[in-house]
């Protein structure tokens, strides 16, 4: 027999009339993971074969922040298994794996009117929310917080459980054993997991069942010492050998390759093509024509790809993305718009009557830009759609491309792949949309891949926005900071993304009911960790007709930059040395102090003195409590091509670290984002089409260009922090400060170079 547990979840209504009934509905689930015939399935998260290979379900994307390692981990330490026996199975999508925190996050996407009974981790409506909808959404760096201490009790119980079948054939008691390797012990006794695991499969674990006392942690090591992990990267090794499957790789019988054409941004409609200027490709398989975009099917991807461009495919354009129109907007509202307060410390009105400075920060569109475009292979039959393809929102990609066809969701099977990149790129799902109607159209198996022109044309950035700075300091001649204000002009692209996300509005009418909307996520990181006095956040809603979404570090990628460059033109005005005047403010958080000394000393900080080319900036994204902290030092020069950046010394608190490569890793490619944050990837528009169509021509950084890198931990025995997001939003300013040192120029407008002194 196979041991299983359900999930009942119980509950009341509240009072007040603010939540329907139906919404704390006591509800069961399915059991979500299934056991093959040498396999028993302990709860809904491992399971362990009669060969001693322990399988572990990740409902996370995987998309090269290292979730299929760091979840089985946490259960291999638990569990005490033997690191060389974990197996890594996608997770199906299940209410067993919601993702709880991130639902309370973004509470007020999808329940506007009373957000605030559901935006904390515990909330009930955010539990009850997040299994309804099996919110399996990966996003924000929300994995531990989610799913560790989950993982941990399903290991917990189903170690419990070998040990007693242990103990019942010692007839010793079963606390007294270990579990560890893959072996339960008991003095010179053991045996492996594989000749327990039937036996175990009758028992029932202790309720809860005991974690062991430490929590898994990894010993930090010096930034530049080389020490070998016990749990090195599962996916690795055919990432190397090129044998990991990405949604691209999926080859079916009888399927066919479809290329794609969209037309400008947005509204556009398909008036016209040509069918009979592909006679001379062979290859064809047939064409399908949507309300918006055309699709060529043949037996290459390259064949359809050829075939539609000799098509003249032809749209009419409903309205136009110009960026000169954008940037008319946000300094009209920055000037005259209706503020909204996010956030407020102090007595900010009467502080800011007469600031002794203001500094305007431009952003433009921020491109994702994933090695890996948009890609699904999908199988319909006339009742069921089977689908293959990367996606942060498994639930709802899965419900999207249901209403498209017309059919239940129940009947979309979505087999979860991983994306070669993402970015929050694959939050968005109009190409699993696509390829459900195409599948359907053609009746046989097929493939669809967006070229790269495609991918940069359809793809959501991350908002433009203006950011106007202002501060007051103190007369006594300290320069000390008395008030600190953050106006910042930028669409409600987190009220925007939520309409498309939860209310399935088009990108059109989502711009329209987000329109004017006061939104807290689109200011996040603006409120800085300073002990200042008087601090004021504000936000003007603009409209710019740009279909806008989330990215890597989100709002905190223009407000750290527009923070940190602000603070150190403070300094320079007053005199000040940007290390020392930082650190008059950082009394309320010495944790991020400790990462500014640390970073100083690592990169032989010499005081930002002029044409050093060493420039400093820091941040924290999260909460005092829980929220990670960065300081990076950047060491940059003028070259003939614009300019080059040397080193990039990190130093970070991310409290309890779980695994230490991968949060290396994850600073380390996150300060490479971050530096092509700086120096490109993005695009002006016109005429509703991106002016850059080619990746080369985005000014991203070679292998060649990348800096020397040095990342160092503070110890921590604080909640785990993601490391995902920091190093991407630090680097900017970090590298905008350097190039003042080196220049004397003040570059305000990302990316740099881009035209604003």
């Amino acid at each position: 027999m196979t041991w299983t547990r359900r999930g009942v979840l119980t509950g009341a209504a509240v009072g007040g009339g603010l939540v329907a009934a139906w919404f704390l509905i006591p509800r069961s689930y399915p059991y979500p993971l299934i056991a093959d015939e040498d396999e028993v399935a302990f709860d809904a998260w491992l399971k362990i074969g009669r060969d001693g290979v322990v399988t572990v379900a990740v409902p996370q994307l995987e998309m090269g922040q290292g979730v299929t390692t760091i979840l089985p981990q946490i259960i291999a330490t638990e569990l005490g298994a033997d690191w060389r026996q974990i197996a890594v199975e996608p997770a199906p999508v299940s209410a067993a794996y919601a993702n709880i925190p991130l639902a309370a996050k973004w509470s007020a996407l999808w329940m506007p009117f009373a957000a605030g009974l559901a935006d904390e981790p515990d909330a009930i409506l955010a539990k009850r929310f997040a299994h309804r909808a099996r919110f399996n959404v990966t996003a924000e760096g929300t994995t531990l917080a989610a799913y560790e201490e989950a993982c941990r009790y399903a290991a917990a119980g189903a170690r419990a459980v070998l040990m007693q079948a242990a103990a019942d054939q010692w007839d010793v008691a079963w606390e007294e054993c270990e579990a560890r390797d893959g072996f339960v012990t008991h003095g010179d006794k053991r045996l492996r997991f594989a000749e327990l695991v039937d036996a175990a499969a009758e028992l029932s674990p202790p309720d809860p069942p005991p974690l062991r006392p430490e929590a898994p942690a990894e010993e930090i090591l010096p930034g530049e010492a080389e020490g070998e992990t016990a749990f090195p990267r599962i996916d690795l090794p055919s990432k190397v050998d090129g044998s990991y499957r990405f949604a691209g790789d999926v080859r079916l019988p009888d399927m066919v390759f479809a290329a794609i054409r969209h037309g400008p941004l947005d509204q556009s409609e398909l008036t016209d093509f040509n069918p009979f200027n592909t006679r001379g490709v062979s290859g064809t398989v047939g064409a399908v024509k949507g309300k918006r975009w055309l699709a060529v099917a043949a037996t290459t991807w390259w064949a359809a790809e050829r075939a539609l461009s000799q098509m003249d495919v032809r749209f009419d354009v409903g309205y136009d993305v110009d960026s000169d129109i954008m940037a008319e907007r946000l300094a009209g509202a920055m000037k005259d718009g209706e503020a909204h307060e996010i956030a407020r410390v102090g007595e900010t009105d009467r502080a800011f009557a007469a600031p002794n400075v203001s500094r305007l920060y431009e952003i433009d569109p921020a491109l994702h830009l994933p090695l890996e475009t948009a890609s699904a292979t999908a199988r319909f039959d006339g009742d069921q759609l089977e689908l293959w393809i990367a996606t942060q929102a498994p639930e709802r990609t899965r419900y999207t491309a249901a209403k498209a066809l017309a059919i239940e969701t129940r009947n979309v099977v979505l087999y979860p792949m991983p994306a070669g990149g993402s970015f929050d790129a694959r939050l968005e799902d109009d190409h699993a949309i696509e390829v459900a109607l195409i599948a359907r159209e053609l009746e046989r198996p097929v493939q669809l891949v967006w070229s790269r022109w495609q991918d940069i044309l359809r793809t959501r950035p991350r908002a433009p926005a203006h950011v106007l700075m202002s501060a007051k300091w103190a007369g006594d001649g300290s320069a000390g900071l008395q008030a600190l204000k953050a106006r910042i002009a930028a669409p409600s692209h987190g009220v925007e993304f939520g309409k498309r996300m939860f209310d399935n509005r088009t990108s059109w009418t989502a711009i329209a009911e987000s329109e004017g909307a006061a939104d807290p996520l689109a200011c996040e990181g603006a409120m800085p960790p300073y002990a200042v006095p008087d601090k004021l956040v504000e936000h003007v809603p603009v409209e710019v007709s740009l279909s806008t979404g989330r990215q890597r570090g989100n709002a905190h990628g223009y407000t750290c930059f527009a923070m940190e460059s602000f603070v150190d033109e403070v300094a320079k005005q007053n005199a000040r040395e940007p290390l020392s005047y930082r650190m008059t403010m950082l009394g309320s958080d010495p944790r991020l102090a400790a990462c500014l000394q640390q970073a100083a000393r690592l990169a032989e900080w010499d005081g930002g003195a002029d044409q050093s080319g060493k420039g400093l900036a820091c941040h924290r994204i999260g909460d005092v409590e829980s929220g990670g902290r960065i300081a990076c030092i950047a060491t940059a020069r003028g070259g003939e091509n614009g300019f080059i950046v040397n080193r990039l010394v990190a130093v970070c608190d991310i409290g309890r670290i779980v695994n230490l490569d991968i949060a290396r890793q994850q600073i380390e490619g996150g300060l490479v984002f971050g530096t092509a944050m700086a120096l490109g990837a993005s695009t002006q528009y016109r005429a509703g089409l991106p002016e850059t169509r080619a990746l080369g021509d985005f000014g991203l950084p070679t292998l060649a260009d990348c800096p020397e890198i040095i990342v160092d931990f503070i110890a921590s025995e604080a909640t785990p922090a993601d490391p995902g997001e920091l190093g991407a939003v630090v680097a900017a300013p970090a590298i905008a400060n350097a190039l003042h040192s080196a220049t004397g120029l003040r570059l305000r407008r990302l990316p740099l170079l881009s035209g604003g002194l």
